[in-house]
C-alpha cells in the first residue's frame, strides 16, 4: 500500500561529494541567493570526499563555475575549524576569486598554500 503525500529526503550529508548543495559565502553575482543553492557536480581530486581548501565543480543558476571550498562540516583533523555549513567561495579558472569579499571567517590554514594567496588578501577575518 502505497502512502500519499509523504516526502521523503536523503539524510544530511556531512561530507562534500557530488549532488551535495553548499552555500556561496562571497558577494558575487552568482552566489546571491536563488530559488536553489548550488549544487556540487564534480571533484578535482582523485578521492571522492571534498575537504578545506580543495576545488570543486558547481551548477549555480544553470551554469558551470569552479569553487574553493573554505568551510566544511566534515570531522576535521585536530586544529582544524569545523563548520556548521558547506562553505564555498567562486573562483574562476585562473584561481582569483569572482566576488571582493568574503562573508564569513576563513581558515588560517589557507594562508600558507600558494593556490589561496587571493583569497586570503580579501578576506577580514580568520578561524
Amino acid at each position: 500500500m502505497a502512502m500519499c503525500g509523504v516526502f521523503r529526503s536523503s539524510p544530511v550529508v556531512s561530507h562534500i561529494i557530488k549532488l551535495t548543495r553548499v552555500n556561496v559565502v562571497d558577494n558575487s553575482d552568482l552566489g546571491k541567493p536563488y530559488k536553489r543553492r548550488p549544487t556540487c557536480i564534480g571533484l578535482y581530486r582523485k578521492k571522492k570526499v571534498a575537504t578545506i581548501g580543495d576545488t570543486i565543480l558547481l551548477a549555480i543558476r544553470g551554469q558551470k563555475q569552479k569553487a574553493l571550498i573554505v568551510g566544511c562540516r566534515q570531522y576535521q583533523k585536530p586544529n582544524v575549524p569545523k563548520f556548521d555549513s558547506n562553505n564555498v567561495i567562486l573562483i574562476d579558472d585562473s584561481g582569483s576569486p569572482v566576488g571582493t569579499r568574503v562573508k564569513v571567517p576563513v581558515p588560517s590554514l589557507l594562508r600558507g598554500w600558494k593556490d589561496t594567496a587571493k583569497i586570503v588578501a580579501i578576506a577580514r577575518r580568520f578561524v
